[in-house]
């Protein structure tokens, strides 16, 4: 899959959409009846022939400027039948028409178009609903999630198929992160445009870095070894996401709760809530929501510690409450004692994106094969997570 993988990644997107957009839909064009340039059909009636040419010069104007924008090696291979025998010999040795090559392109499609722009697409659930924060952390879960339920259902293609597709949109997905870790850890001037599109979900901290930094040279420009070693860490939680809910998908709701708990609301809570003492700065916030902003600058900071993979290398001497108490930067961690009510929405949004992972993959089984296949992509889109008439209630 490498060389696909570096093809993809310097392709633009303005010369692959064509491509893309060519087997979406399924052709039913005859050969002999692409180009009609060098007459008119024989079955033409007699009076319709001499309409015909009596209508010549417009018809002729247009054959003319086709002619014009046609290359010379298209030009070529059109007057040479053998020549054309070559050319389709040569392109199905490097693979171009081949059930791996299709499903790329197509897979393209499935994750550009459906899978990672559901961050965008509900934004209010993710930020407001499940208190994510607008990082890029919170996009790569998100997205995580949905290249999962996608998955799910493309294992169930025939084993020809299912396999090229799933291994293409991962191919996908990982370009798409790679280039987006660099436009966050290592600016440019210009800065880099994503592989797939910019989204509005997290804020880059160098979207627009000032000319006086840029002159002055203080924009920090992260090594690759950085890039290297966040990539890694994301493809362990791209494996851990989707054990952990193959698992849940087998054994019932309750482990999907957990499932969702764990992977996208970040375990808060995992060591146990943290109450504010009596009469102190946070107890007194929670009563008055205007001194929040005091109270959490006081407030003790807590998270939960992934103790496989990561930055963890060595388990047995790692201070585990040290690590508890140190921002990750990644936004997700315990609420602090001024907030603990958030706590009381968590039932409501795990059973919310439980019934939403169900529902969708419901709905992902009962799209046909040949629609997959043949890149119908709008019947795969996913829905909102809230069905309608419950989102008035999102805020507590």
């Amino acid at each position: 899959m490498l060389p696909r993988a570096i093809l993809l990644r310097r392709l633009k997107a303005s010369s692959i959409s064509p491509c893309i957009h060519s087997t979406l839909k399924r052709q039913s064009i005859a050969p002999l009846a692409v180009r009609c340039n060098s007459g008119v059909p024989t079955s033409t009636p007699p009076s319709k022939l001499n309409e015909n040419l009596n209508s010549t010069p417009s018809s002729s104007r247009s054959s003319d400027s086709e002619k014009e924008r046609e290359s010379w090696l298209t030009r070529k291979v059109e007057e040479s039948p053998a020549a054309k025998s070559l050319l389709m010999a040569a392109a199905k040795v490097l693979g171009y028409g081949s059930p791996r090559q299709l499903a790329a392109r197509r897979a393209f499609v499935l994750y550009e178009k459906v899978a990672a722009v559901r961050a965008d697409e509900d934004m209010g659930f993710w930020l407001d609903g499940c208190y994510l924060p607008p990082t890029f952390q919170s996009w790569f879960t998100i997205t995580n999630l949905h290249i999962w339920m996608l998955t799910v259902r493309l294992r169930a293609l025939p084993a020809e198929h299912g396999t090229h597709y799933i291994q293409a949109l991962i191919d996908h997905f990982f370009i798409d992160i790679e280039d987006r870790i660099r436009a966050v850890l290592q600016p440019k001037e210009p800065m880099p445009t994503p592989y797939t599109f910019t989204s509005t979900f997290y804020v880059n901290p160098n979207a627009q870095p000032s000319k006086a930094d840029v002159e002055s040279g203080v924009l920090n420009r992260a090594p690759d070894r950085i890039v290297t070693r966040q990539m890694k860490i994301f493809k362990e939680q791209w494996a851990g996401l989707g054990l952990a809910f193959d698992l849940a998908m087998v054994q019932g709701d309750q482990e999907m709760a957990a499932a969702v708990w764990r992977n996208l609301l970040g375990a808060r809570g995992a060591q146990g809530i943290e109450y504010p003492p009596p009469g102190s700065k946070e107890a007194k916030a929670a009563v008055n929501a205007n001194a929040n902003a005091n109270a959490n600058a006081n407030a003790r900071f807590r998270r939960a510690v992934n103790l496989v993979g990561g930055e963890v290398v060595n388990v047995e001497k790692l201070d585990l409450e040290k690590e508890e108490r140190t921002d990750d930067e990644s936004g997700v961690h315990d609420f602090p004692p001024s907030e603990v009510d958030k706590y009381l929405t968590y039932p409501v949004v795990m059973r919310d994106l439980t019934e939403y992972v169900r529902r969708e993959l419901a709905r992902l089984d009962r799209v046909s094969d040949e629609d997959i296949m043949e890149g119908d992509w709008a019947k795969l889109r996913f829905g909102q997570v809230l069905e309608k008439g419950r989102k008035e209630n999102l805020k507590v």
